[in-house]
Parts: structure tokens; C-alpha cells; sequence
């Protein structure tokens, strides 16, 4: 939407805070360069924001090894929330996933198992035989899940991605990159909420084996609560974590490094660092008005504007009082306006740099007033702009 004649309205610091005014000159803060990191791609996010702390080769494409069970259990927890399935589910186990190799759960082939444990099988465990076996169940055939798993990694924005399994085993043309992974984290986190508490459970039994979750960053932070490790000879050993310390969550991913130690030591260095010297912030929240605007020919003299989401922006520590927001409206509003309708931005920078740059909405309907009404201020709006 073009915004001509802007009329620009500051705000000093945040718009939700409506605090006391901005010091005259907001100190610089001081950050060290990201410490260096031991793997082939990796990559430090914010989940809210989607600031990107530190990266490098974040778009390599690599073989994602067991992370592509992020994938799978992702389309699983989505069938879950859209009702086609339940936890309580029977799920039968055929002779290809009872047989499937590498990481186990040790379902049996002949028997049936729930939902709820196979899914714990390859969220904790890394099971290659419980995912084939859930993929066998929602879509008919692993051939067909992992054609769902290709369309939602599009839908997520994962497109430097590809799924040949719904394993992570080795395979022509399945890779993926540490951003596309970091994107799927964030999904899973956001979306799924009520069954991300998985992801932190160390330990799983099934048919009488008790298998640790690999992930050892569980038992070294208390703040990790999640995702998944990785490992094969062709991309060595992997990891997607995330940890929430205060309001800030992040999460980390390290592809290629060399050993279980090394891939939980790298992440470890990138969390430290970015909870160290970062802090998100949420500016404005869901359906907040950011200032009441004059609309012509309606049958209210005023409209609410503001954002209907929620707004963070990951920031260095001690650098909020360096916030700088402006609002720009269209510089006339004419009924009718219905709730939603782009009106305007609303950005923030920190410094020269751009935090912010979303639209400003209608937060109500506005309908066209009366004949009298939208004659008088057709008359009123002449002579404004005249003046102008």
C-alpha cells in the first residue's frame, strides 16, 4: 500500500510502554564478537522475533541425519491438533517399520501400539521404526508422508529442504539447512505447545527398555527443554536445542560437528553467548491501539489503529531506552474502514537499524455516516487540504 502525504506520529521509546521519556543520549552497548563454533553450519535464533544472532553457512544444504524426525513428529502433532488422529490411537506395525534400522524403539511387528508411545518413541528415543510406523498410519505409506512432509516444508518457509524419508537415514536428495531447521523448531514450539514437553524428557520406556534421550544438554542446563540430536557417517553429529531463560528463548542448531560431546559443548557456547548479551521484548500486543486517527465521513470522527499481533524484537541487553517508534498514516481516512484494513506502519529502529516494519490496522469497523454527515465533512475536508 502506498502511503501518500504521510502523516508521521513519533513515539519515544516503546509505544506500549508509555513510560517516562528517552534520555538525551542513550549509552552505546558494548557486545563481543560470537565465540567460534566447531561445525559445518550453525545457527543462534530468537523464536519470537526471528532475529538471527550468529550464524555461518546457515543455508549450506547438509544431510539432517535424526532431525528430520522434527518433520515427522511436526505432521504427527498436526494431525493430533486437527482432530484426524489421537494419542489413544492403536497404530498396527508392519514388517518395513518393524525392520527399519539404526535408532530403535522396539515395536514388534503383528502387535499395535498407540499414538502417544510411538510418538514418544521418536521424539526421545529417535526410533527410526516408530516414525515409519506413524507415517504408515497417517498417510497410508512412508512414500506418501514424506510427500507431506515436503508440502509443509514449504508451507514453513523450509526451502532449501528436502525429505526422502521420515527417518533421517541416509537417502538420495534429503537435506536441509540450519536456518530451515531453526524454522522448523520455531513450529514446533509455537505451534504445538501442549505436546512440546516431550522433547525435555529424558528418559522413555518401551517393551521393557528404558533408552535416554540423547539430547545431553537436558541434564547439563536446566533452562534446555528440547529438540533433537542427529547422527550418521555422512553428516556427523547434529543438534537442535532450545532453552528459555527469563522471558527470552532461543534456539540453536549445529550440523557436521564431530562428536555427541562436541555438538552439545558448540550449542552450549551459542546459548550462553546469546542469553549473555541479547533480551527480547514484546513492543506492542495483540489488538493494542497505537493512537486514534481522524476518519471523514463516518459515522465516529475517530478510528483505533494498531497491530493485531503480538510484536517482539530481540535487542542487545541494556539497549531499550534506544528504541525509536513512528507511526505513518495515510494522511486521509475516509469511511467505510473495516477491522483489518492496512491503514499505515508502524516501525522501530535501534540506532540506524530496523527492529520494526509491520502495518497498522483498523482495530474496529467505521461505517459511512449519514447523508448530512459525509456531505459536512466532505465540505471540512476541502478546506484542510486547501489550507495544507
Amino acid at each position: 500500500m502506498a502511503i501518500n502525504n504521510v502523516f508521521r506520529v513519533c513515539i519515544a521509546v516503546f509505544m506500549l510502554a508509555l513510560m517516562a521519556a528517552t534520555p538525551a543520549a542513550a549509552q552505546s552497548v558494548l557486545i563481543p564478537s560470537p565465540p567460534q563454533i566447531a561445525a559445518s553450519s550453525y545457527i543462534l535464533m530468537d523464536p519470537l522475533s526471528g532475529r538471527i544472532i550468529m550464524e555461518e553457512n546457515s543455508q549450506e544444504r547438509l544431510p539432517p541425519a535424526s532431525l528430520t524426525k522434527m518433520m515427522t513428529a511436526y505432521i504427527v502433532e498436526r494431525e493430533l491438533d486437527e482432530g484426524r488422529i489421537a494419542m489413544s490411537d492403536m497404530v498396527p506395525i508392519s514388517v518395513n517399520a518393524w525392520r527399519t534400522g539404526g535408532s530403535r524403539t522396539f515395536v514388534q511387528e503383528g502387535t499395535q501400539v498407540a499414538v502417544e508411545d510411538l510418538l514418544k518413541g521418536v521424539i526421545i528415543q529417535s526410533g527410526n521404526d516408530a516414525s515409519v510406523a506413524l507415517a504408515e498410519f497417517v498417510a497410508g505409506s512412508e512414500d506418501a508422508f514424506v510427500d507431506i512432509m515436503n508440502q509443509q516444508a514449504e508451507i514453513l518457509g523450509m526451502n532449501s529442504t528436502s525429505f526422502s524419508n521420515a527417518t533421517g537415514l541416509p537417502a538420495q536428495d534429503q537435506f536441509s539447512t540450519a536456518y530451515d531447521l531453526a524454522l522448523l523448531a520455531k513450529a514446533i514450539i509455537n505451534d504445538y505447545p501442549e505436546n512440546y514437553p516431550l522433547y525435555a524428557e529424558k528418559h522413555f520406556t518401551f517393551n521393557n527398555i528404558r533408552q535416554p534421550n540423547r539430547n545431553s544438554l537436558l541434564w547439563r542446563d536446566d533452562s534446555v527443554d528440547g529438540l533433537k540430536t542427529g547422527h550418521t557417517q555422512e553428516a556427523g553429529y547434529c543438534l537442535v536445542a532450545s532453552a528459555k531463560r527469563n522471558d527470552t528463548r532461543m534456539i540453536a542448531v549445529v550440523m557436521g560437528s564431530d562428536s555427541p560431546a562436541a555438538r552439545a559443548q558448540e550449542v552450549q557456547k551459542m546459548l550462553n553467548y546469546g542469553f549473555r548479551y541479547y533480551q527480547t521484548e514484546r513492543l506492542f500486543r495483540n489488538g493494542q491501539e497505537l493512537l486514534e486517527a481522524q476518519i471523514w465521513g463516518g459515522e465516529s470522527n475517530t478510528l483505533s489503529v494498531g497491530v493485531m499481533e503480538d510484536i517482539h524484537v530481540t535487542i542487545p541487553r541494556g539497549s531499550r531506552e534506544s528504541l525509536d517508534s513512528t507511526v505513518e498514516l495515510d494522511s486521509v481516512i475516509k469511511a467505510p474502514v473495516s477491522q483489518g484494513d492496512e491503514l499505515g506502519r508502524v516501525t522501530v529502529k535501534l540506532d540506524d537499524e530496523v527492529m520494526v516494519d509491520q502495518p497498522v490496522l483498523a482495530l474496529s469497523d467505521v461505517p459511512e455516516g449519514g447523508f448530512f454527515k459525509r456531505i459536512w465533512d466532505a465540505i471540512k475536508l476541502f478546506f484542510v487540504q486547501l489550507f495544507e
